[in-house]
């Protein structure tokens, strides 16, 4: 496989799957084990941490106004502990993997762009051209880069982060260049950051968002030889964990939305093979408010709506939804039907993320913001 080849999608579900067990005992880092009471310091825990398992920065939004927006766009950059590592003191080891999904909704044209890269990393932050800083967030997967830069003070909300994906390759002739800028305070997640995903303490994850990103740059489609000003809002997610999924689990299903007011709502869902609720949670934080409104597990739920079936892989996905939570009632419906990224070919993961718009119950647009849905095709893998 080259370094940033698409193939071999057997061998990367097996690093996931020997991940659990090779990580307890590979000793190549200190333990930091995802626990309750564990405060967060910034701008440090925006970079990576190596003694966990699995790690991604997560960042959407959309281009244009919220009553009439032009595009949806998503970039996620993962971290995995392969522990294939164990008992090798060679620098040039791969310890983890990086792989890097993104994707473009072009709305107007009713079609759904997306690319995806994959990195072995020995663990350095000093690596080229494929490395990930522990210091703060500063994500590269050949050109593929994410970065925060600027102080990192509560009351001044002055961290921009860039999000670039220069274009020009030969599976992605898309790009964009975007600059995401702080509106609000870091909205942590759960309790204080601490995020349950399952009835198991263990099942959990450090969870840190970043709603209401003012967001401005450039973004080219395939034949463009300009780049298209853009400009609107973004989301930014940081989660961390050691054990993610109870075995029950197959997948989720979860909203990050910008709210019109200002606010910010997170709702998920984990469900069973017979698509019941095995954990729910979530957060609303109003507008000018500092602290969210954690969600119960039993204070949320999502009955599904109208159904999309992927020509491609064949999974049925929930389009439209109506969520229950302690903030509200909603519907949730995308705004394009086909937004399901295959990754067949690489990671090995197949799901839905994209843009869908937040309706209350009279039917009004209140928000914009991404839905994402896995375990769909197949049993969502982690490990």
């Amino acid at each position: 496989m080259s370094r940033h080849g698409l193939s071999r999608r057997g061998w990367l579900l097996g690093v996931l799957s020997t991940a659990t067990q090779a990580a307890a005992t590979e000793g190549e880092t200190a333990p930091d084990p995802v626990r309750p009471g564990r405060s967060l310091v910034w701008p440090r825990d925006h970079g990576a941490h190596p003694a966990n398992r699995l790690e991604w920065w997560y960042a959407t939004g959309w281009a244009g106004p919220l009553d009439a927006p032009t595009f949806g766009w998503q970039l996620t950059f993962f971290r995995s502990r392969t522990g294939l590592a164990q008992g090798n003191a060679s620098r040039f080891a791969a310890r983890h993997l990086l792989f890097a999904h993104a994707a473009i909704t072009d709305l107007a044209g009713r079609r759904h762009l997306h690319d995806q890269r994959i990195a072995r990393w020995n663990g350095d932050p000093s690596a080229r051209p494929d490395s990930a800083s522990l210091a703060d967030a500063d994500i590269r997967i050949g050109r593929w880069t994410l970065r925060r830069s600027g102080p990192v003070v509560p009351d001044r909300l002055g961290s921009v982060w860039q999000a670039n994906l220069p274009a020009g390759s030969t599976t992605a002739p898309w790009g964009l260049e975007l600059t995401l800028s702080e509106t609000q305070p870091v909205l942590l997640q759960g309790e204080a950051g601490f995020s349950r995903k399952g009835p198991d303490l263990a099942q959990a994850s450090h969870y840190a968002s970043l709603p209401q990103l003012a967001m401005t740059g450039g973004l080219r489609l395939p034949g463009q030889r300009e780049a298209l000003a853009v400009s609107g809002r973004g989301w930014l997610d940081q989660e961390w964990s050691d054990t993610l999924l109870h075995p029950e689990a197959v997948g989720w299903d979860w909203i990050g939305m910008n709210l019109a007011d200002g606010g910010a709502l997170t709702a998920f869902v984990l469900r069973r093979a017979d698509g019941s609720a095995l954990w729910a949670g979530g957060s609303h934080r109003g507008p000018g408010v500092q602290q969210a409104q954690v969600f119960a597990a039993d204070g949320v739920r999502f009955v599904p709506g109208r159904r999309w079936t992927s020509g491609a892989t064949g999974a049925r996905y929930p389009v439209q939804w109506t969520v229950h939570t302690p903030a509200g009632r909603f519907e949730v419906r995308a705004l394009l039907d086909s937004q399901e990224l295959d990754g067949r070919g690489g990671t090995g993961a197949v799901y839905w993320e994209g843009l869908s718009e937040l309706l209350d119950a009279g039917g009004r647009r209140v928000g914009l913001g991404y839905l994402e849905m896995t375990g769909y095709n197949e049993r969502l893998r982690l490990g």
